[in-house]
Parts: structure tokens; C-alpha cells; sequence
């Protein structure tokens, strides 16, 4: 028998393990879940008025770094039980909605989508406010921009 023989146990756990570390993100996704107070000051075309709104704003949000250099967010903000009253009419008004974003980059390439749906429900009909915005944008490894979309549309009902 030589003088080194090998374990095949042994390297076999030691190559699993080994190969097993590499493909593992560089660092586990970071999430964040908390509320936070805001204050939105809001005109309001439908109704003619200002409103001002209150309330907690939900927000989860997580980051990845990846083995390449790259990272991942990812990102989501809700309004929870935000309301307020028209500066002009006193009536009371609802925001709610959702917004939702999502970003794959190293310096270069870079690629991220926005969605937004924001709503301002007043009482009685015609005074609610609908906000919808849905953007992308792509860089490619040279620095170019790729692919730009922003389609926003902004309704009163």
C-alpha cells in the first residue's frame, strides 16, 4: 500500500461540498419589511381641490449579489390605510394602490421594470384619481440603451 493513500470518502465529501459553496450566491438576499409614516399633498383635477393625505406606507424590498458582480432587487410599496380630506371641500379620500419594481445590473449591463397603480378615491362619483405607469429599461454590456417603455396614463372617474 503507498504511504498516501486516498479516502475516496472523504474527497468525494470534500469535492460535493466544495462545488456545492461555488454555486451559492455571493451573499443571501437582504429583505427589508416596515412601514413607514408619509405625508402625500395631492391635486386632485377631478375634484378642483388639494388633498391631503396621511397614513403608513408598506414597503418590502430585497437585495442579492450574485458570484458574477451582479445584484437583484426586488421592491413593492403599498399604501395601508392612507386617507385624507380635500383642503377645499373637506370630503374624505382613500389612497391606495400598489407599487411594484424589479432591477437585474452590474454597472453594465443593467435591466429594470417599474409598475405603478396609484389611486385616490374620493366620495361620490368623479372624484377619484387613477395613476398607472408601467417603464422598462435595458443597457446592454456596451452601454447602450436596448429597450426604453413608459407608458403612463393618468384618469379621473
Amino acid at each position: 500500500m503507498p504511504k498516501h493513500s486516498i479516502n475516496w470518502t472523504v474527497l468525494t465529501l470534500v469535492v460535493v461540498l466544495v462545488v456545492g459553496v461555488a454555486t451559492l450566491p455571493m451573499q443571501a438576499a437582504v429583505t427589508t419589511n416596515t412601514s413607514i409614516p408619509i405625508t402625500l399633498f395631492v391635486d386632485i383635477p377631478c375634484a378642483g381641490e388639494l388633498v391631503v393625505l396621511n397614513g403608513p406606507l408598506h414597503i418590502l424590498s430585497s437585495v442579492t449579489f450574485d458570484r458574477a458582480g451582479g445584484f437583484h432587487m426586488l421592491g413593492h410599496f403599498q399604501p395601508q390605510g392612507i386617507s385624507g380630506l380635500g383642503q377645499t371641500t373637506g370630503a374624505k379620500y382613500q389612497a391606495t394602490g400598489e407599487t411594484e419594481f424589479q432591477t437585474n445590473a452590474k454597472a453594465v449591463p443593467f435591466e429594470t421594470s417599474f409598475v405603478n397603480n396609484f389611486k385616490i378615491i374620493g366620495q361620490g362619483p368623479g372624484n377619484n384619481l387613477l395613476i398607472h405607469e408601467n417603464m422598462h429599461l435595458t443597457v446592454n454590456a456596451n452601454g447602450t440603451v436596448t429597450a426604453v417603455i413608459d407608458n403612463t396614463s393618468v384618469e379621473c372617474r
